[in-house]
């Protein structure tokens, strides 16, 4: 049975750049660009999400964001990068506007680590977040180069570096680099693995209660084995 079209936004100015510049006689202009550029993301979106990697075509996006393929093409070189644009702006808009303060000197490093994990816990359960890692593990085995475009925009190696280097700042030179880097990608994963499962069908879905919950103890838990780890140098 074929599949339901993507919907669009088929009365947008913008729905093909080709035909933009035809009206215009020239280049189209930055803002119907854009807007176009933002479109192919939108339809992309709903169907990599929906049908996932293997099923979507450069074709299907092409139809349902109403642009030719030239058009596509002139901005993606195939659909590995199309998915890489879409992995990037799904986690940029999961990206809280005040990531950096996060990472800031506020207080104890117990309630620097507690307002991260809140803030990892809500951006990793979210829909689309779960429905896009729903498409990565369906498909990644069939598509390695799946793993690799999430590697590259992922941003989960950024998040364990702004971590360690978090751990480092209250820890001074205790720790080597190695070590804090390690610890960093353990209190990642303790933060985010079992909530994702049970969003994802492994279990009941936690309730916000529980989310704050799982956040506290884990930091806890986190920093009681954290700070039972012998001293490192160099």
């Amino acid at each position: 049975m074929p599949r339901p079209p993507a919907t669009t936004t088929a009365a947008d100015p913008a729905a093909d750049e080709d035909s933009e510049a035809k009206r215009r006689g020239g280049r189209p202009s930055r803002e119907a660009a854009a807007r176009l550029g933002e479109q192919i993301l939108d339809v992309a979106t709903e169907l990599f999400l929906a049908h996932g990697y293997g099923a979507t075509s450069i074709e299907d996006v092409a139809r349902a964001a109403r642009i030719s393929k030239r058009t596509f093409y002139h901005r993606y070189a195939d659909k590995r990068e199309l998915f890489g644009a879409v992995i990037t702006r799904i986690v940029e808009r999961l990206r809280p506007a005040n990531v950096d303060a996060l990472f800031g000197d506020h207080g104890p490093l117990e309630q620097a680590l507690l307002r991260l994990a809140r803030v990892i816990l809500h951006a990793a359960v979210s829909p689309q977040a779960v429905a896009l890692y729903r498409v990565i593990v369906a498909e990644a085995a069939r598509f390695p180069d799946i793993a690799a475009v999430v590697g590259q925009q992922g941003r989960s190696q950024a998040a364990v570096t702004q971590i360690a280097a978090l751990l480092a700042h209250h820890d001074g030179p205790a720790r080597s680099a190695a070590a804090c880097e390690f610890a960093a990608t353990q209190f990642l994963q303790m933060v985010m693995a079992a909530p994702l499962r049970r969003a994802l069908g492994l279990g009941e879905p936690m309730t916000e209660a529980e989310l704050d919950a799982w956040a506290r103890n884990t930091v806890v838990l986190f920093l009681n084995g954290y700070r039972g780890m012998p001293p490192t140098k160099g």
